[in-house]
């Protein structure tokens, strides 16, 4: 392709020659002869430092923020959005053909865009998703690096997307991702804010820089879909000429709404309430939360002009999300508990998990949990802490140590344990430990397997071994069964 039709739509200076472009990158180490280098600068590193690096691999142009008195250098206003632009043009303006639709929040990211997928595919409309779990074109799962990726492969997703006929694009967008600018330049027809709690201060600092980030979104959609049971969701203000959609559980005034909410260890059942019509909807999801990731989903469908008694259909048809709150299915023939498994890997996530389990729990509450190894260390006994408020029994086991010793890892989560006189047992080995829970489960026990989720894998100092915890529990269940 032409310099000049991937520099369309960009105003700049400078360089004003014209080459073949075999591809664009803002990674130096990735500049060589027909590949751009454009210069972004990051949090830490610069990239105007190593443009005259990046021409002297071989990079044809380097598009730049400022005069840095190089022979084939193309100054714009912002690196940024010309990258948006460069990209989306590099890859054949994929975003003509496709619909975007962001949700963005804490939690409920995840479910949120999948539960949308289904609706929206039951409805025949072929869809695209980019999330933190998979991407997927269709029924084709490609596997994903980041919540949101970088601007380059968005665009070649796009690309791969629109040219297998998808009409729409659900998306998470993280607040990495808005801070970062790497969603500078897309426009979605549809956002929606399904919550915030404390996560991220790392990068962010503060609860308020954490939620302007996430508030940025909603700048660049033409409908707003805000959960107002939230306090932030209530602190969005959104300009004149977006349309919102509000929805909630508790308050009787927004736009979409769940009463009469039946809570159940197979799932949670509700009548939705929009556009001035009822319909009775379970979804195979337990939890308050999935009532929220329903109506969430809900929200974005109608927005999308859905009619609402295809959206009550279509969520009575979903399958529930691999690893968020997912219900195993154990054989109540021979069985009478229920196996929860979950993603939930920090002090909030379990704390969630639990809340909703405690509300249908007929008998013991069970949670087995670890730690991630490499990773925040203070949140070890703050989960603890939160597993033993709320659960029945504990069993503190691996996750994903890493290069570090499991037993010191468990022995940071005890003390948290122990600030309740909650029951609870130590086993290193997490299959050992799924064992132990399954053969000592007691009638009407809800056990939750919280850590994994999704995950397929357990990372050892070793290395990455295969571990899915569904193919455990099968293998569990066939031995007891001997």
């Amino acid at each position: 392709m032409l310099l000049s039709d991937i520099m369309k739509g960009i105003e700049y200076s400078g360089f004003h020659g014209d080459c073949e472009v075999s591809d664009i990158t803002s990674d130096s180490r990735r500049a060589s002869a027909g590949v751009v280098f454009v210069c972004i600068k990051g949090l830490s590193v610069d990239g105007h430092d190593f443009a005259a690096d990046a021409l002297g691999k071989g990079a044809p142009v380097v598009v730049c923020e400022r005069d840095l008195g190089l022979d084939n250098q193309i100054i714009v206003g912002s690196t940024h959005a010309a990258l948006s632009t460069m990209c989306e043009n590099f890859f054949g303006n994929p975003l003509s053909k496709l619909k975007l639709i962001g949700i963005t929040g804490t939690n409920g990211k995840t479910s949120s865009t999948l539960i949308t997928k289904q609706v929206l595919e039951s409805c025949g409309h072929k869809c695209g998703l980019i999330g933190t779990i998979q991407n997927m074109i269709g029924d084709e799962v490609i596997p994903a690096r980041f919540t949101t990726p970088d601007i380059y492969e968005l665009h070649s997703l796009f690309a791969r997307m629109a040219q297998s006929g998808c009409e729409y694009v659900i998306m998470e967008v993280s607040s990495h991702a808005l801070e970062l600018k790497r969603v500078l330049g897309l426009h979605f027809v549809a956002a929606c804010f399904t919550n915030l709690t404390e996560d991220h201060l790392d990068f962010h600092g503060t609860m308020d820089a954490y939620f302007k980030a996430k508030v940025k979104l909603f700048g660049m959609t033409d409908c707003a879909i805000i959960n107002i049971d939230d306090e932030w969701g209530n602190r969005i203000r959104i300009d004149d000429n977006v349309e919102l959609l509000t929805y909630g559980i508790e308050n009787d005034l927004a736009d979409i709404c769940a009463r009469e909410v039946g809570y159940a260890a197979d799932g949670v059942s509700f009548t939705l309430c929009a556009e001035g019509n009822e319909y009775r909807v379970k979804v195979p999801t337990p939890g308050r939360f999935s009532a929220y990731n329903a109506l969430s989903a809900a929200g974005c469908a109608l927005s999308v002009g859905v009619p609402p008694e295809t959206v009550a259909w279509a969520l009575n048809h979903s399958t529930g999300v691999k690893g968020r709150a997912e219900v195993y299915p154990v054989c109540k023939e021979k069985y009478d508990f229920t196996v929860i498994l979950d993603y939930a890997h920090t002090p909030d996530g379990v704390e969630n998990i639990l809340s909703a389990m405690r509300e249908v729990a007929e008998g013991r509450l069970v949670v087995l949990l670890g730690c991630g190894g490499d990773r925040d260390p203070y949140k070890r006994p703050i989960m603890g802490e939160a597993a033993s408020r709320l659960a029945d029994f504990v069993i503190v086991t691996s996750d994903n140590p890493r290069s570090e010793d499991p037993e010191s890892i468990i022995n940071q989560i005890i003390p948290g344990v122990e600030k309740h006189d909650t029951p609870y047992v130590s086993i290193v080995n997490r299959r050992d430990a799924i064992r132990y829970a399954v053969e000592n489960a007691q009638p009407k026990d809800v056990i939750v397997l919280a850590g994994k989720g999704h995950e397929d894998y357990q990372i050892l100092s070793t290395g990455k071994i295969h571990f899915d915890e569904r193919e455990v529990l099968a293998e569990i269940f066939d031995e007891l069964a001997d």
